[in-house]
């Protein structure tokens, strides 16, 4: 059975001038020629992705989607009309968000965290906006420090608004972000709170000791792979570069310095870190 909004594994079965056509248990899709991969012949399988067009055909593509269905995504808005609001998803068609499906009216230009799904009435793939009835409401297992994947979602008053393994809404405070993050960026965090609401506040460092000792270990084996045992850091480094270079917060990196020079390990320099060969 063909999966509307999804990748599917079809036979080429046939060359012709628009593109190749391919076959399933719904009958023949034709893959237009300007996504046909180079060396593509008769007989051969492939991955398509496939969704209807313009003109509600069901065609394949080998472009890829920023989500697919039964997904979150953070997706911009790229024009609206009496109909609803259409979000650019990286096929050429754009995603519809219909009137109905909006949490709050979308504007040209607006970033949003939108939900995929197919419409049972139309056959359609749809996108809403109104999140509620498409996040998990099983009890929520996950616990304080868990690592997570976090899809980032537009910037509020308080933070970003993200989705928790696809499956829950979390808040990431920006007095906790040390580094730019794009909308619709996939990337890991930790669990910081399990609200009463069923919502998750987030972070992207490990909290408490266990992100000291994590800290203190990154910086280590950054000075270990250096041939001279030396990190170009400081307390004194803008925070931005200590984020690019190591992936942390200058509060966590300054407590981690500090761990690791009680240990004598290290030694701290005007200009860096300098690593103490074992004796």
């Amino acid at each position: 059975m063909l999966n509307l909004g999804d990748y599917n594994y079809l036979e080429v079965l046939r060359d012709v001038e628009h593109g190749l056509y391919l076959g399933s248990d719904d009958g023949d899709i034709l893959l237009p020629r300007k996504y046909v991969p180079e060396g593509t012949a008769i007989g051969d399988m492939i991955s398509v992705f496939v969704y209807r067009d313009s003109e509600d055909r069901i065609i394949a593509t080998t472009l890829e989607p920023k989500a697919k269905v039964d997904q979150f995504a953070c997706l911009q808005v790229k024009d609206v009309t009496n109909f609803g609001a259409f979000m650019d998803w990286g096929l050429e068609k754009d995603l519809l968000v219909p009137l109905s499906n909006q949490h709050e009216d979308l504007h040209t230009g607006q970033w949003a965290l939108v939900y995929l799904y197919l419409d049972e009435n139309s056959d359609r793939i749809v996108g809403s906006t109104k999140l509620a009835p498409f996040l998990s409401y099983e009890p929520i297992k996950l616990q304080e420090g868990d690592k997570v994947n976090l899809l980032i979602g537009p910037e509020k008053a308080l933070g970003y608004q993200v989705i928790v393994n696809n499956s829950y809404l979390g808040m990431l405070y920006r007095n906790e972000v040390f580094r730019p993050l794009q909308p619709g960026e996939f990337t890991q965090g930790f669990v910081k709170k399990v609200r009463e609401d069923d919502k998750l506040d987030v972070s992207l460092q490990k909290q408490g000791y266990g992100e000291i000792e994590h800290a203190a270990d990154t910086i280590l084996q950054r000075l270990k792979a250096d041939k001279n045992g030396f990190l170009p850091l400081t307390d004194k480094s803008e925070p931005e570069k200590i984020y690019q270079t190591l992936g942390m917060s200058k509060k966590t990196f300054k407590k981690a310095i500090g761990a690791l020079y009680k240990q004598g390990v290290v030694q701290l320099q005007p200009e860096g870190i300098q690593l103490i060969p074992a004796s």
